[in-house]
């Protein structure tokens, strides 16, 4: 393949619409599944932590699995794409289930089936996600095509993480009617259908064109070995243990946050006057009415407004990471994002006015950084390669998401434990120390594995230099065997 070729649109779509599949389930992971299972499915938070930390670190030990057997996957649509075919209806399936309250079960019976859902979730996810994520490695070697693709993939991203941000829990009161068990069973059912068609849809419209060397021998051991001997691959694993570490923390308790700490008048208020600019729009909705979740409707409405931001930022993204080098792009801004982050500390209980401004600042900063770590994850296999001689992607991508996922697995158990110590008490007003533990957990704890995502960037060295000179050799070594 030549280092200049060109993606087309519809490719670059296609691939977009796999994560934005993913995050149908992934993003209401994030933002939903610790209120839904404290506050609907009727678990303690610290139980729910538990399940957490056991289904996550699982679901991190499925990604090497699950790497190691997409790199041996050899079938005429590829290594990866057929992965991503054959999950797509179980992924839809399971992500329905595992939002459904049984009703009839007992205590024990209902923990045992959030255990067992989440546990199949985990493990389909992995079956999908990580050969998807592999393959966006395989698809091109020009590290400007790789930060475009990257960039129409965030695009999708955001798009679907603002509808599940912004109307997930309008779906859930709608389709509830006030019963939030029937409003998240029926809301996951629409996203896991829309779940199905799109991986359909990446699976037909991408192609794999890097391989491996013909000659390279298969050997799980000497990947293994290359992966950790690859400095670059370690940090990189680093970076998004932490990073997801601060995601898991933060975004899992912003609904608290909005909830249980600003103050309800306030919101209202916001809400009214954001109405009149939209000519009463919240009103028809509904969402302004004596029976409407305000802080749930306020939470979807700043949601929309800071996924069209990061919309904004990442429009910046490609044209940054071209001038500076993803590294630097990625490490400047996601700095100013943790410094936003921080500052919700400060927040007054009715300032709404400034906690919207705020989460703008944030997630246009967090907008330019959302594509880079995943082009900089192909990178460092390309650095594998480089150095090595040998390419095995799709263990050196389960390699980096085993770390996402442990990421997740800590920053989940994390979050709610931490609720857990301050005294959290489900769907009752909180003590003041327990508001204290919900707005240190949404500032200043997450961002304290932020801070070593920064400095791990300070030590990562594949800079702009070393990503063109990668580039161009690599592409010289791969024209005898590298499919056009």
């Amino acid at each position: 393949m030549s280092q200049t070729q060109k993606l087309s649109v519809r490719e670059k779509i296609g691939f977009g619409l796999g994560d934005g599949a993913a995050n149908f389930v992934f993003q209401t992971l994030m933002l939903l599944q610790a209120s839904f299972y404290t506050d609907t499915f009727g678990l303690s938070a610290g139980t729910a932590a538990v399940l957490f930390l056991v289904a996550r670190i699982w679901g991190a030990v499925a990604d090497p699995i699950m790497g190691a057997l997409a790199d041996r996957t050899n079938t005429r649509w590829g290594k990866f794409r057929p992965w991503i075919l054959f999950t797509a209806l179980p992924f839809g399936v399971i992500a329905y289930l595992a939002f459904t309250t049984p009703t009839s079960m007992t205590a024990g019976g209902k923990l045992m089936y959030a255990y067992v859902t989440y546990l199949f979730l985990m493990t389909i996810y992995s079956a999908n996600n990580l050969p998807y994520s592999a393959l966006g490695g395989v698809i091109t070697g020009d590290m400007e095509e790789r930060t475009s693709l990257s960039s129409f993939r965030f695009v999708i991203v955001t798009l679907a993480t603002l509808a599940i941000q912004g109307l997930a829990l309008p779906m859930v009161n709608h389709f509830g009617q006030g019963d939030s068990q029937v409003g998240y069973q029926v809301t996951m059912g629409i996203f896991g259908a829309l779940a199905v068609l799109f991986f359909i849809i990446t699976f037909t419209t991408t192609r794999e064109r890097i391989l491996p060397a013909p000659q390279q021998k298969t050997s799980l051991l000497q990947d293994l070995k290359d992966l950790f001997t690859n400095k670059q691959w370690v940090i990189m694993f680093v970076i998004f243990l932490f990073m997801f570490i601060f995601l898991a923390i933060r975004n899992a308790i912003l609904v608290y946050f909005f909830k249980y700490y600003l103050v309800i008048e306030n919101q209202l208020a916001f809400l009214q006057g954001l109405d009149k600019v939209l000519f009463g729009l919240l009103g028809t909705l509904g969402m302004t009415g004596a029976n409407a979740d305000i802080a749930g409707n306020t939470f979807s409405i700043m949601n929309i407004c800071n996924q069209l931001m990061s919309l904004v930022g990442l429009a910046f993204s490609t044209s940054l990471a071209r001038k500076l080098g993803k590294r630097d792009a990625f490490r400047t801004w996601l700095i100013i994002a943790g410094v936003f982050a921080a500052s919700f500390i400060f927040i007054p209980a009715n300032a709404i006015w400034l906690t919207f401004i705020l989460s703008l600042l944030f997630n246009f900063s967090w907008g330019v950084t959302m594509p880079l770590p995943w082009a900089m994850m192909a990178d460092v296999t390309d650095y594998g390669e480089w150095k090595n001689n040998r390419r095995a992607t799709g263990i050196s991508f389960a390699g980096i998401i085993f770390g996402l996922k442990l990421g997740l697995a800590i920053g989940g158990f994390i979050g709610l434990q931490i609720l857990e110590s301050y005294g959290y008490v489900a769907n009752v007003v909180q003590t003041p120390k327990a508001i204290m533990g919900i707005r240190l957990t949404m500032s200043i704890f997450p961002v304290l594995a932020l801070s070593v995502v920064a400095i791990a960037l300070f030590i990562y060295a594949i800079n702009r230099k070393v990503e063109y000179q990668m580039q161009d050799e690599l592409a010289e070594r791969r024209k005898a065997y590298t499919k056009e």
